[in-house]
């Protein structure tokens, strides 16, 4: 499978086109609105999810419900939209309108896409940078990450993003009793997180950042069960799905790590207290004592939770003002603006669940598909047969 999104922050829409869904597939736009309403909420979020309430239109490759099989395209309109129908509009301006409604940007703001952007493309005008660069385009990702999770769901696979650290306050008690626990439990928190204990003090620090002008990021972690041993591949780099789900996690905007089980800690600890003890039973066939690698050995599932987390950096457009250069005048300033979130870590969480989702929802259909959700799931269910009396 694969797909392509196209719009701006501020055009009319995000589109997505969605290839090689397999035929079959259960598809509403109801199921997709919810991820997107989900995406919105979280202590923190800025004024433009007040504006935007985001739906989905599905206009092509699905018919009464199910996928054909043939490309499927996505749109979300953007509400805001018109308030920049002349900022943004597609039609060629004259000097004059120009002048009155392009309004040039000049002044990058550090943090983003701005400078570099510009460079790369050679915009004057920053505005052409920042549009598409914006985590808007994440709405459109969240619909295709829907797309994904249902094909999961029909294979008896569940994603579950969440919050594990906000501003450096960590969740104490992650000890759910299973997925569904921490889906109910984390879906009604304002940060998405499963202590509750820890919420209140994430909340308090999200208010406190805001009260000065500040922002603040923190750690998601994405757990994904049912999956059976074998997805992926060591054969090839690019073919091993921890690397993959690694690269999609980085593309998420503002996020500068990713780490699977016990991750980064590895590196403190002796071999014997980080590699995971292999077992075998009649009911179960091969599992694992310990998860410590989240879920992955040679670059594929091991039929254990995939646990992935992802480290999202504060927001970088602040009140309070950072210092800069505009690229016309050559002089010093300092960047402010007017609107923005002052943390997106909880919608950060349901970002990382779609695009985990994508990447093993991809890896299950290129490896098991033949164009048939029916198909496929006969023999995704062969391979757990199989793997269990190996």
């Amino acid at each position: 499978m694969r797909y392509l999104t196209a719009g701006e922050s501020h055009g009319p829409q995000l589109t997505a086109i969605v290839e090689g869904v397999p035929s079959g597939l259960n598809i509403t736009a109801e199921m997709i609105n919810k991820d997107l309403a989900r995406r919105q909420k979280g202590h923190g979020r800025g004024r433009r999810m007040q504006i935007e309430k985001d739906q989905v239109q599905l206009l092509g490759g699905v018919r009464h419900g199910k996928a054909l099989g043939s490309p499927i395209s996505l749109v979300v309109e953007n509400n805001d939209w018109k308030h920049w129908t002349k900022i943004m509009g597609v039609e060629p301006i004259s000097n004059e309108e120009e002048q009155e409604v392009k309004r040039q940007i000049s002044r990058p703001r550090p943090g983003h896409a701005d400078l570099v952007g510009a460079i790369k493309y050679g915009h004057r005008d920053m505005r052409n940078v920042l549009e598409r660069s914006s985590a808007r385009e994440t709405t459109v990702r969240v619909a295709v990450g829907s797309l994904a999770k249902q094909i999961l769901a029909e294979l008896g696979i569940k994603v579950v993003g969440h919050v594990l650290e906000i501003g450096g306050i960590r969740a104490e008690n992650t000890n759910y009793k299973d997925i569904e626990d921490l889906l109910n439990v984390t879906e009604e928190s304002p940060v998405r997180c499963y202590d509750k204990e820890t919420e209140q003090k994430m909340m308090d620090a999200i208010d406190q950042a805001k009260a000065n002008g500040d922002s603040i990021g923190g750690i998601v972690e994405v757990v994904v069960e049912g999956l059976p041993a074998g997805i992926g591949s060591y054969v090839h780099y690019d073919r091993k799905l921890d690397s993959k789900i690694a690269g999609a996690i980085v593309s998420i905007n503002a996020f500068k790590g990713v780490e699977f089980g016990i991750g980064f800690e590895a590196a403190r600890k002796f071999g014997s207290q980080v590699h995971d003890e292999i077992q075998w039973s009649e009911d179960d066939g091969y599992t694992r004592r310990t998860n410590r690698l989240g879920g992955f050995e040679g670059g594929m599932t091991t039929g254990m939770p995939v646990i992935v987390r992802g480290v999202m950096k504060p927001i970088p457009t602040l009140y309070k003002p950072l210092q800069s250069v505009d690229i016309d005048s050559k002089e010093p300033f300092s960047a402010s603006i007017e609107r923005s979130d002052s943390c997106a870590v909880p919608a950060a969480s349901v970002v990382a669940e779609s695009v985990v989702a994508w990447e093993i929802a991809n890896a299950i259909v290129e490896q098991f598909g033949l164009d048939r959700m029916d198909l496929i799931k006969e023999n995704v269910n062969k391979m757990r047969e199989y793997s269990r009396g190996f």
